[in-house]
């Protein structure tokens, strides 16, 4: 009951932070587009900000943009996307456009000299990617705006937490999934249109693959299996509304990402199911000559699962579970077992002088990482470069094409 009350106690929270007085030289955003994830990604976590302001919002329909500034309280709206980046008073852009018009706007927004948190994937292929922060990397260090995919989990001190658990080197296979039951995306979404790069490997898809790179510390080898379940006839064969992939990494080891935006059960109902990487290590052998029963062979075998890893801040446990065995050297049977099982949380840092609070979510973090980029503050170590944008693409476009699907189509804007 205790962790029952704990969680409805964060969910409040997060929902409902406490409204910061704004620093006279706040930053001014403007919200290019009107999401849906709006308010929980940038909207909510910038109540609690000193250093951001939510200051205008953009729509080609001027009376969308309205009605969603007087949703927000946004005291600015602009009839276009190109009138708001054009507005003089803004200083940062949050980008949550389909994903088929990141690339266009997220280079439009650069060249007009804004920072862009841009949520993710970044853009519709590996080739937009390199495109993209090539030119980021072109610009003037010392006028250079910050650009980062917005992988909100990736910013989260549980995230972190969860990987300092693991050593790279001895991965035997990593699991990840993340599903959303069927419906809750109807007909008509963008998730289903091609052309705006749409499918569940380009959504839910891109935080297991994040996960794997992330996990590994390293790049896959290759993909070695990919399947993907399409719309239903006769809906877009090309768009996929789930995906199973498996990939090699260099240590040998091998991760799997499932990607669902349509899941269903028991005779075909909508179902639920719970985000969450699955780590296993190889066994490893244990000098352990110290028993008193003599010298036998110490057997150890290590899983850690995170469970809840996307909203880690409403959410989350991390479970190290360790199997022992040991083994008669001479018969190779075993003779003795046990288990060992720990778990965890990290809502917040432990370290030093790391910020945070129980109503910071995963954005929150992630906002206050882009704040402190922008000023030159120190940060965390959470960040997310463009050359890591890149290679999540690749990998995302590797999986399409052993799927044997098209890759989302390359903006022809320049």
């Amino acid at each position: 009951m205790g962790g029952f009350i704990s969680f409805l106690t964060r969910v409040w929270q997060v929902n409902n932070p406490p409204i910061s007085s704004k620093s006279p030289n706040a930053l001014r955003f403007g919200i290019l587009g009107t999401p849906w994830i709006g308010s929980l990604a940038f909207i909510t976590p910038a109540k609690s900000h000193s250093d951001v302001i939510v200051a205008a919002v953009a729509s080609r329909d001027l009376a969308r943009a309205k009605a969603y500034a007087k949703k927000f309280d946004i005291p600015n709206v602009h009839g276009s996307y190109q009138a708001l980046l054009d507005d003089p008073t803004i200083d940062a852009i949050y980008l949550a456009l389909p994903n088929g018009l990141h690339y266009e706007w997220t280079l439009r927004a650069l060249q007009a000299g804004k920072h862009v948190l841009l949520e993710k994937p970044t853009v519709s292929n590996a080739t937009e990617a390199a495109s993209l922060f090539n030119y980021h990397a072109s610009l003037p260090e010392v006028s250079r705006p910050v650009l980062v995919e917005a992988f909100h989990p990736r910013f989260h001190p549980a995230w972190h937490k969860f990987l300092s658990l693991i050593d790279p080197k001895s991965i035997d296979s990593v699991h990840a999934h993340f599903s959303v039951p069927a419906g809750f995306f109807p007909k008509g979404n963008i998730r289903w249109d091609f052309d705006l790069a749409g499918g569940s490997l380009m959504d839910i898809g891109t935080y297991s693959v994040a996960a794997l790179r992330d996990v590994f510390r390293a790049e896959p080898i290759v993909c070695t299996s990919a399947k993907a379940r399409l719309l239903p006839k006769p809906g877009d064969q090309r768009v996929d509304t789930g995906f199973d992939a498996e990939f090699k990494f260099p240590n040998g080891g091998v991760g799997r990402i499932e990607a669902d935006l349509a899941r269903k059960g028991w005779l075909g109902l909508p179902s639920i199911r719970m985000a969450k990487i699955v780590v296993k290590s190889k066994d490893v052998q244990i000098d352990d000559e110290a028993r008193a029963f003599g010298p036998p062979k110490h057997i150890m075998s290590r899983t850690v699962t995170f469970w809840g890893f996307p909203g880690a801040h409403f959410w989350h446990r991390i479970q190290v579970r360790e199997r022992h065995a040991m083994i008669d050297t001479k018969t190779e049977k075993v003779v003795e077992k046990w288990e060992d099982k720990r778990n965890m949380t990290a809502y917040m840092w432990s370290e030093g002088e790391m910020k945070g609070d129980l109503h910071w979510s995963t954005y929150r973090y992630m906002l206050d990482e882009f704040v402190c980029k922008i000023r030159g503050r120190k940060g965390t170590r959470a960040w997310i470069d463009g050359a890591d944008s890149i290679k999540q693409a690749e990998m995302i476009d590797s999986a399409y094409l052993k799927a044997g699907l098209p890759l989302r189509p390359t903006s022809t804007f320049k």
